[in-house]
């Protein structure tokens, strides 16, 4: 069984900076999603297991930056210049299988509990 546990999420201004962590059980191809109330989950970004791939949502590109510590087991979403349509609950994924970048919810099989994050202009 596979264990995902977010951190790092909060309450911020637009054009703040936040970090979120996720903290997994083992090390597999990761990604971030997030789900705005009454919205559908949607992809933010992944990473392959070995971090030479990498890949984001056309509403996050240049602003959120994903990365991680294999040694720790541990992805981490940088946001940057946040908005208001960024607040969402954000939820960290692990896919098993082929290495890979994935960007369909259901391409992963393992969520996190998810996080808040919440942009106030």
């Amino acid at each position: 069984q596979v264990q995902l546990v977010e951190s790092g999420g909060g309450l911020v201004q637009a054009g703040d900076s936040l970090r979120l962590s996720c903290a997994a059980s083992g090390r597999y191809p990761m990604g971030w999603f997030r789900q705005a109330p009454g919205k559908d989950r949607e992809f933010v970004t992944s990473i392959n297991w070995s971090s030479s791939n990498t890949y984001y949502a056309d509403s996050v590109k240049g602003r959120f930056t994903i990365s991680r510590n294999n040694a720790k087991n541990t992805v981490y979403l940088q946001m940057n210049t946040l908005k208001p349509d960024d607040t969402a609950v954000y939820f960290c994924a692990a896919r098993l299988g082929i290495d890979g970048v994935y960007s369909g919810v259901y391409e992963y099989h393992y969520w996190g509990q998810g996080t808040q994050v919440a942009v106030s202009s």
